[in-house]
């Protein structure tokens, strides 16, 4: 008995739809020859269902795993919660692991903050997750993350606000939002978060932790929802810039051979170890660009100031210096990524397909499906970056994310020029303190604003791939300011050590 192939041939009407979005213009005899002409690659599409593609090891038991009541959920800050206890010793035993919810856990619903995601489950760990489970850590859970990760807020969420865990009618910040609430409150030791535009450190900002995003492919994405995979970045999040470092140290090392990201022109060094040694000698240049943005608040631009010339105290030599380009940075990185952006959003959907990367192939059926029956189920924020994109391509092609792209060479010389004469660059990682949370019924722009008007600062640094760190640098009418510090690529190390001194000042 011959067996029904899986995938049929395309139709007359898939075939004439095609024809369509592709701009060609065929009579129904040509499209005829043509769906005749692909039996072949039908046949071969057809044999790929019959082999077994490779899948992540999951080595470790999950324990229940449960959405929590409100009551138990102070800040709105777990999408789910669960035990998975990994290896009995390493450099993590004892520690308890959040994992931001773009970041898959087998066996655990991942979300990616959207109601679009609702009802995914990946089957396979990310390989952050592995590396923290083998290294003696346990899992409590993963945190809420903005919708589709595309908010430096907490309000868009399809699971409601995160809320600041200091003052709860203002913003964790975003999008690692649960991550740097539950962090803050003590329910974990470290966090794994996601950052493409700030997403680490504008939460660490806004809550009150310390959040690393490491040099560009320091750490393997695999296993992540992206957002595109030029800016996209996983890194540790703590309550001290020690603890990030021991984290980074774990999850850090393109041995995973699984994630294009990664280039293998990084060493991985001994972080933990590294991050006591001091500042003395180092030189500091406090860059003016990053001072009186749009929306910056003084006292955040004064305390940050202050704190940055408080290293002086620790043998750094702290100056002022203008990077003109900084200021443009943002615009560059935000339209380098919109036909990135357009593609995962629309088509790719989490981790995949990438060249020479592994796909997580379960959450790419259930998203391709998923994302026609709900897209209208998607933020504001991502609704607005696909119709612009879509529109853009239509009009000129990728001319503008390509040229975009070029002006990224000249934005990282700016950055590796400035670095010729100091090792390390301060200046508010967010400009001011956190949002209030909008209403409910917020007007859109409003959801917008409040998701956007924060990355000035950060974003510049996901797309030229410099390590950055957001350290606490004070409080202000019972809220954090953050403090940024970043680095030349690949000293992440250089980084941390100076979080960690100006912590002990």
């Amino acid at each position: 008995m011959t067996r029904s192939p899986a995938i049929p041939p395309p139709s007359a009407s898939e075939l004439a739809e095609a024809a369509q979005q592709l701009h060609l213009h065929l009579d129904a005899d040509e499209l005829a020859g043509f769906g005749a002409l692909m039996q072949g690659l039908v046949e071969d599409l057809n044999r790929l269902d019959e082999w077994t593609a490779p899948k992540l090891p999951v080595r470790y038991p999950r324990g229940e795993i449960v959405r929590p009541a409100a009551a138990d959920n102070p800040c709105n800050a777990w999408s789910y919660q669960c035990v998975i206890t990994g290896a009995p010793s390493g450099p993590l035993a004892g520690r308890r692991v959040v994992i931001k919810d773009n970041i898959a856990v087998a066996g655990v619903p991942m979300l990616n903050g959207s109601a679009v995601f609702e009802g995914c489950v990946p089957d396979e760990d990310a390989t952050v997750v592995s590396r923290v489970l083998d290294a003696g850590a346990t899992i409590l859970g993963k945190g809420v993350c903005e919708n589709f990760c595309f908010s430096g807020g907490s309000h868009t969420s399809a699971t409601g606000p995160v809320r600041n865990p200091h003052r709860a009618e203002f913003m964790s910040g975003g999008s690692s939002s649960g991550c740097a609430a539950l962090l803050v409150r003590g329910a974990c030791d470290l966090a794994i978060g996601s950052d493409q535009g700030g997403s680490v450190r504008m939460p660490a900002s806004f809550s009150g932790c310390v959040g690393h995003k490491p040099s560009y492919g320091l750490v393997p994405y695999t296993g992540a929802s992206p957002i595109e995979q030029s800016v996209d970045h996983l890194g540790p999040m703590a309550m001290s810039s020690a603890d990030c470092a021991l984290l980074l140290e774990v999850i850090a090392g393109d041995d995973d051979g699984r994630d294009p990201r990664q280039r293998g022109d990084l060493t991985v060094k001994p972080y933990a170890s590294l991050v006591g040694e001091g500042i003395r000698g180092l030189r500091i240049g406090i860059v003016r660009e990053g001072f009186g943005t749009p929306g910056a608040e003084a006292d955040v631009d004064a305390r940050v100031r202050e704190a940055a010339f408080s290293l002086r105290d620790a043998g750094a030599t702290v100056s002022e210096i203008s990077v003109p380009r900084h200021a443009e940075g943002a615009a560059i990185m935000i339209t380098s990524i919109l036909d990135g952006t357009l593609s995962t959003f629309t088509d790719l959907g989490p981790s995949g397909p990438n060249p020479k990367g592994h796909s997580l192939l379960d959450a790419i059926r259930f998203y391709h499906d998923a994302r026609r029956e709900r897209a209208d189920a998607m933020p504001v924020t991502v609704k607005t970056v696909l119709l612009c994109a879509r529109v853009m391509r239509n009009r000129y092609g990728r001319y503008y994310s390509a040229k975009a792209q070029n002006l990224v060479h000249e934005l990282r010389a700016a950055y590796d020029a400035a670095f010729e004469d100091v090792d390390l660059l301060v200046m508010p990682t967010t400009p001011m303190k956190a949002h209030r949370i909008p209403p409910a019924d917020a007007a859109p722009a409003v959801i917008m604003g409040s998701a956007l008007d924060m990355v000035g600062n950060t974003a510049p640094f996901d797309v030229t791939g410099h390590p950055s760190l957001s350290v606490p640098a004070g409080f202000s009418d019972g809220l954090p300011i953050g403090m940024m510090i970043t680095g030349r690529y690949g000293e992440d190390d250089v980084v941390l050590r100076a979080g960690h001194a100006f912590e002990q000042l």
